[in-house]
């Protein structure tokens, strides 16, 4: 008899696939379309709008030099992924199944699996995930369990006892006597090396509440079979959200974003991060305990704030581990992971958090990424991760620039604004949709919020690295309570920030720079 389940949070997996490889476009949604464009050009025909007036043209004209500067670089990602997934990809995935049917991958599967206080309906859909993978592969499988309460083990235990009953499938229960995902992982992965496994076995990190896809371990595992330079590798992601509609709309945008981007990096043979919640590496690495101490308490070391520990991030210390090594790092496209996010409360304050935390980590660990150099890293990859520096002061050039045009040049230009966000986002929109279960039509302002937000809380982070908190782990926190020092980062950045508007002003010709008379006959009351 099944164990007595929780049915509050109800949905279905039955596939590996994600169902972006659909068709989306029927006559419907390019009804809707011809809506969508129909109103910006209604607006610009019939609307008081500032759009060809001559003595703004110079805003629109630097607005638009941003625009195809950042749009361009879009669309190179964009070709990169086409080519990654249609070209290269499906070349690897012929000489990998065609491997596993000659020679299938004899080594151990390790599950490192940490949890806390996860949700009963969770744990049983992704333990019930495990197994039936174990079932499909015919692998030998190892879950180690990194917990802190009897609660996680005895729930994770029960489930296994029912659904991997005859499986070659054993568990190992890791209890950690500290706080904190990094402290799990890292006695999870020193119980490993006591317990001697192979160079060669494939290891997949996930969180409690990652559930997988059909074919995780065959296709992953087939991938390590045939290229022994391959040391890691991050797969395709989904949400399935329970809380507010737009924020689950809002993470399947960050999803899409996410698989241009990480097929795009693959071509150079990285990516910029192994996902949390579900990577697979090889386990020769993850045996060297410089990697383990790495996780187990990274730090960075800050001109203002000094040496800090990292409170989340560990999967941006293994990336980062991994750039040191030189390592072949990949994304699998054609198997995914499903993420569980059961949103309590603020729907608007979760999103908030998640960028915080997301966009520190990004920061701390960019800035030593930067620092190996292109040599190291590759030059397309280095290049990306200077970008994600730069995005986040261009993101604010076109609202900064909107704003003093608006209050010093002409107040109607709030509209041009408007239309400008309303078509260029929805051209962006519309190469996501590929990879989007089907055509949101409020991808275009959740882009723009979306990217907005994230440039705001980035450069907020920027001058605060010590600054973390971590919600949805008991609520951890770090790096506060110097004043003088929050003084100091405060400084920076109305300094930083002032800078960027008064340059945006210049530049857009909004206002003139001061003159050498002016300088004679005002400042220093020359006659």
């Amino acid at each position: 008899m099944e164990p007595k389940i929780l049915k509050k949070n109800e949905f279905s997996v039955t596939s590996g696939e994600t169902g972006y490889q659909k068709p989306k476009f029927n006559l419907f949604v390019c009804y809707k379309f011809f809506l969508y464009f129909g109103t910006i050009a209604f607006l610009v025909a019939y609307l008081p709008n500032s759009i060809w007036d001559p003595e703004v043209q110079q805003i629109t004209l630097a607005l638009g030099l941003i625009g195809v500067w950042r749009y361009g670089w879009w669309f190179v990602h964009y070709v990169r992924s086409e080519y990654y997934y249609n070209w290269i990809y499906p070349r690897m995935r012929r000489r990998a199944d065609a491997q596993w049917q000659k020679a299938p991958f004899d080594k151990v599967v390790h599950f490192m699996m940490t949890t806390y206080m996860e949700d009963e309906d969770t744990t049983r859909r992704v333990i019930r995930s495990i197994c039936e993978e174990t079932r499909t592969s015919g692998r030998t499988v190892k879950v180690w369990l990194g917990s802190s309460t009897v609660y996680d083990e005895d729930l994770v235990q029960e489930y296994i006892r029912f659904y991997g009953d005859g499986l070659p499938l054993s568990l190992m229960i890791i209890r950690q006597y500290g706080s904190g995902k990094r402290q799990a992982i890292g006695l999870v992965l020193r119980a490993m090396v006591r317990s001697e496994i192979d160079d060669d076995d494939m290891v997949i990190f996930m969180d409690g509440d990652a559930i997988l896809g059909t074919g995780v371990v065959q296709k992953c595992a087939s991938l390590f079979a045939i290229d022994h330079e391959l040391q890691a590798v991050t797969t395709d992601e989904e949400v399935v959200c329970f809380g507010p509609r737009w924020l689950e709309t809002w993470l399947k945008m960050r999803f899409a974003q996410r698989r241009i981007a990480m097929q795009s990096h693959s071509i150079s043979n990285k990516v910029l991060t192994l996902t949390g919640r579900m990577s697979a590496f090889r386990a020769n690495h993850l045996k060297n305990l410089r990697l383990i101490r790495l996780l187990e308490a990274d730090f960075l070391e800050h001109w203002l704030w000094g040496r800090f520990m990292f409170l989340s991030g560990d999967d941006k210390s293994t990336w980062y581990y991994m750039l040191l090594m030189d390592a072949k790092l990949l994304y699998v496209p054609d198997v995914c992971a499903y993420t569980v996010e059961v949103i309590e409360g603020s729907g608007l304050l979760r999103m908030f958090q998640n960028f915080r935390r997301w966009s520190g980590n990004m920061l701390r660990n960019g800035q030593r990424a930067l620092q190996l150099g292109p040599k190291k890293i590759g030059y397309f990859i280095w290049w990306c991760v200077l970008d994600q520096r730069l995005c986040m002061w261009t993101m604010l050039v076109s609202p900064a620039l909107a704003s003093t045009s608006m209050a010093l040049a002409e107040t109607s230009y709030i509209l041009n604004y408007f239309i400008w966000i309303a078509f260029s986002r929805m051209g962006l929109s519309i190469f996501l949709y590929k990879w989007s279960d089907k055509v949101y039509f409020s991808f275009p302002f959740l882009l723009y919020i979306n990217q907005l937000v994230n440039s705001v809380l980035k450069v907020y982070s920027v001058f605060r690295l010590s600054k973390q908190k971590w919600s949805n782990r008991g609520n951890q926190s770090a790096g506060g309570g110097d004043k003088k020092k929050d003084m100091i980062a405060n400084y920076l950045t109305f300094f930083y920030c002032s800078n960027l508007v008064l340059w945006v002003m210049l530049y857009s010709g909004v206002i003139e720079p001061p003159t050498f008379r002016y300088f004679t006959e005002v400042a220093f009351h020359f006659p």
